[in-house]
């Protein structure tokens, strides 16, 4: 056996996984928030008033809103939760953040069996929900700290975005949330390690969202890897024969 052969299927082990991870972070997935959110089980809220063991893990929770005093928006729009990020991009450089809104308000998650309160300020980052993007250019900015924040990063035309999530009044939700009994034995919904896990969207639909928008980047990443895995299992395979 090729004494080099070894050595250089766990160089290509080291090469396809370090080529794996970066492919995966530059696809833009939220892969972190996809796994909690796709392996909880999912409960009706009405279900859980009736169990007598509560479930030890977090779990997804399918309800609709109820909040009597929401934000209220430019449009109209009642709102329970608006994250806003204003961010421009100087030259050489990467995406720098010059505005930063996170507004909520506290709601009832309901079904037709019971409600439970949620604070959505205690909610993991980013909402699972369609975003609102404008992109154009600094120039456009018109509030006075987008202008001052702008000179301060040198100044001049330069790509700008804003990139708006928020949850409404009327939309259904899905919750990633711990359930507790008090010492009254009432019910509370808590944030899990890392936070709730708030969706608009059913959960195929928040599961692509998730997937972020370069997919084949994504597959491309868990294809090396594989192949990683593969390389250095077969290099230590030929480590113990040649040993």
């Amino acid at each position: 056996m090729p004494p080099l052969l070894p050595a250089g299927l766990l160089l290509l082990a080291v090469l396809a996984v370090a080529g794996g991870l970066v492919a995966i972070r530059r696809s833009g997935a939220e892969q972190a928030i996809a796994r909690r959110l796709a392996g909880a089980r999912q409960v009706r809220l009405s279900e859980l008033f009736s169990m007598k063991e509560l479930p030890a893990r977090p779990v997804r929770i399918a309800g609709r809103i109820r909040c009597p005093d929401p934000i209220v928006n430019t449009r109209g729009e009642r709102l329970v939760a608006r994250h806003r990020d204003v961010q421009v991009q100087p030259t050489g450089g990467g995406w720098r953040s010059i505005e930063r809104i996170r507004e909520s308000r506290g709601f009832e998650l309901w079904d037709h069996g019971g409600s439970l309160p949620v604070d959505p300020s205690q909610a993991a980052e980013p909402l699972v929900v369609i975003p609102h993007v404008w992109r154009g250019s600094s120039t456009e900015l018109e509030d006075p700290p987008h202008l001052a924040a702008v000179e301060r990063l040198g100044g001049g035309p330069m790509p700008a975005r804003s990139i708006s999530r928020t949850v409404s009044v009327v939309e259904r939700l899905l919750l990633l949330a711990s359930v507790v009994r008090d010492e009254a034995g009432a019910l509370w919904l808590r944030p899990p390690p890392g936070g709730y896990v708030i969706s608009t969207l059913e959960l195929d639909d928040a599961m692509r969202l998730l997937g972020g928008p370069h997919r084949r980047v994504l597959l491309a990443g868990y294809g090396l890897l594989g192949l990683g895995l593969v390389s250095a299992l077969a290099a230590a395979i030929l480590y113990v024969i040649a040993g």
